[in-house]
């Protein structure tokens, strides 16, 4: 049931845990008493200057040149954190990493093969020797069209040295999605793969690099991976072992602490999808904060977490390397031989420390799976869920059928601030259905629309205290103006993460979903603008609308389409069929709805715009004159089907 406690920590947890060796530091350094996880979380952020100070000297964190200020002011917009302090991530995951083996690599391509922190440096110098070569230095940027494979890692480490910046897009990624985003960062060098296997099919990506490559006039290199087939030379461009043969030292460009280390996407309601750059030392700080305290990672651990390169998490997964945990990496479908291949890599690999998304989790639920009686999950100690809303079941189901004994933090933050606000702690009990605190260091409430805090209802997830790894400003022109347009137009000063949580008085939280029309397919965020100019092109489709409407038993939700067709179009299976088509193409497979329909109309205010909340909560259940004033609808008879589908929907779960 929710809320109910599902885990409470050992009575030794504060001797065993790196958070509790934090706490006893701070208590003597500073003179205080922090017998619980609360009050350390309030005198977080009481000092939250104090405290990140505290935590980069815990951390490990090397200043080049150390900081004048660790923050300037608490106003969240305004702060500039460890002002003239310079460092090179890079250089921190080297000094971080693990002796013998650092990455175990799993891949339905080229199978599993382990690597080394002597093989992954000698991989680095070598491309980083090769990307000196071809003229890249301090601010320029690198992209990547790979799957989460080693030499993806590498050739991330070897342009964060350089201080170039670093952007990457999925090989699952259609054209349009790809020139979506690195057309606003204009790389000089791009380093493509030529196709990648999921679900034992083979998908060549010849054809689209070159569509890309045409639609990026910035690049002045390209670098070809033969992942998918090593024979392959293609006419014109260099190959990875050409570019990259001869050895080169690893070397660490020293920048400031707010340099762009790389640069993220993540889809809003409109425009093209947001790209967001973030420093080395902002993600430096909040990835240990979040792996190393609250999910209690350090030497000897090792960590896995399915994730494509698309997904903060591969950035995350990275930062494991600085807290001395090894990590897994896997290249593929994570479900192409069953639910249980996961399960099996825990004993097989070692996993101390084992991520999940929501959907996979709730898909082994759904299946009957019981990991805790067949399969080895001894070296499990930690859990993390994340991606979308974790219903009650599923925590109920993980507790009961796969580990009683064992934390588990189910995170909500984003790829906005490369991290997260609210999961799970070491020293806090574990409640069915929600994240069970606010993260050391943060801030974060629900406020009505008024911008006043509420305990025990919905409201907006808004962050008041500034963080190291928030942006300031997206990437291109007039980019500040934008940030602020997109997360501090609805409570100046204040971050609007627009997500729908609720907050409870014992200090837990559940995130609802997001409060705005982006979709959360996940833990990607999809754009509906992004759907809107790919299928408005076919002549068959005048206007569409697409929505993600959250189910609390779903395993992923659903992805719903709407279509208004041209006259004397029916939505038949080979329309439908080339509907989906379309959307993988210049997409992704990520982007293909689960159920399409088609409507007379759709639903718009006087000035236009299409109702993609109201349309998804509608079908959420709520009711339509909540949600919407008819008064102000252009027409406000298209509502009349999609509430009748609402009730059909409701009755059959009835």
């Amino acid at each position: 049931m929710d809320g109910d406690v599902l885990w409470t920590p050992p009575a030794n947890a504060r001797q065993r845990t790196r958070m509790g060796r934090l706490m006893e530091r701070i208590e003597m350094r500073h003179g205080v008493a922090l017998d619980t996880y609360d009050a350390f979380w309030r005198w977080s952020v009481e000092n939250v200057g104090t405290f990140y100070a505290e935590l980069a000297e815990f951390a490990g964190v090397r200043f080049d040149t150390p900081p004048e200020t660790v923050l300037t002011t608490l106003r969240v917009p305004d702060a500039e954190w460890f002002v003239g302090a310079t460092l090179n991530y890079a250089e921190h995951v080297f000094r971080g990493m693990p002796e013998g083996t650092v990455i175990r690599a799993v891949s339905e391509a080229r199978g599993a093969h382990d690597v080394t922190a002597d093989e992954l440096r000698d991989m680095v110098g070598r491309i980083r020797r090769g990307l000196v070569e071809m003229g890249v230095g301090k601010g320029d940027r690198v992209a990547g069209y790979l799957p989460h494979i080693p030499e993806t890692i590498a050739a991330f480490l070897a342009v964060a040295s350089l201080g170039a910046i670093w952007s990457v897009c999925p090989p699952e990624f259609g054209v349009n999605s790809v020139v979506d985003r690195l057309s606003q960062v204009a790389p000089k060098v791009v380093i493509a793969v030529d196709g990648y296997r999921f679900g034992g099919r083979d998908f060549d990506r010849g054809d689209l690099v070159r569509e890309i490559l045409a639609a990026l006039p910035s690049v002045e290199s390209v670098v070809w991976l033969p992942y998918l087939r090593p024979d392959r030379q293609p006419e014109g461009i260099r190959t990875w072992d050409e570019v990259f043969a001869e050895p080169g030292e690893v070397e660490f460009e020293s920048v400031p602490f707010d340099h762009p280390l790389y640069v993220l996407f993540t889809s809003g309601t409109t425009g093209l999808p947001k790209a967001v750059p973030h420093s080395h030392g902002g993600p430096l700080l909040e990835h240990h904060k979040w792996l190393g305290l609250h999910a209690d990672l350090g030497p000897g651990d090792r960590f896995f977490w399915f994730s494509t390169t698309g997904w903060v998490v591969w950035n995350i997964s990275i930062s494991a390397l600085t807290a001395g945990a090894s990590i897994v990496v896997m290249d593929g479908s994570p479900t192409h031989d069953g639910l249980d291949k996961q399960w099996r890599m825990i004993g097989d690999l070692g996993i101390t420390h084992f991520g999940a998304s929501t959907a996979f989790v709730l898909a082994c639920k759904e299946a009957g799976m019981k990991p805790g009686r067949d399969f080895d999950l001894a070296p499990m100690r930690v859990a993390l869920i994340g991606g979308s809303p974790f219903p009650p079941e599923g925590w109920e189901w993980f507790y009961r059928e796969v580990r009683a004994d064992i934390l588990v933090g189910c995170s909500s933050g984003g790829t906005d601030v490369a991290g997260t606000f609210i999961g799970g702690s070491p020293l806090v009990p574990v409640r069915s259905g929600r994240q069970a605190c606010v993260y050391l260091g943060v801030r974060v409430e629900a406020w009505d629309e008024a911008g006043k805090p509420v305990i025990g209802a919905p409201g907006e997830l808004v962050v008041t205290t500034p963080l190291p790894s928030m942006p300031k400003a997206l990437w291109g022109e007039d980019g500040e103006t934008r940030l602020r347009e997109t997360y501090y137009q609805n409570f100046p000063d204040v971050w609007d993460q627009q997500d729908w949580a609720i907050f409870y008085e014992d200090g837990s939280c559940a995130v609802i979903g997001r409060s705005d029309a982006t979709l959360n397919r996940a833990g990607v965020r999809l754009g509906p603008s992004e759907y809107y100019a790919a299928l408005e092109a076919m002549p068959e489709i005048c206007e569409s609308v697409v929505v993600h409407v959250q189910s609390g038993s779903s395993k992923d939700g659903e992805l719903m389409l709407f279509l208004v067709l041209a006259d004397g179009v029916r939505l038949d299976a080979s329309l439908a069929d080339r509907v989906r088509g379309e959307l993988a193409r210049r997409l992704s497979p990520r982007h293909v709805p689960d159920a399409i329909h088609a409507v007379a109309d759709l639903p718009k205010t006087l000035t236009g715009k299409r109702l993609e909340v109201p349309i998804r909560r509608i079908l959420e259940g709520a009711d339509p004159d909540t949600v919407t004033s008819r008064g102000t609808l252009a027409n406000p008879e298209a509502l009349g089907p999609f509430v009748e589908l609402a009730r059909q929907r409701a009755s059959a779960k009835a």
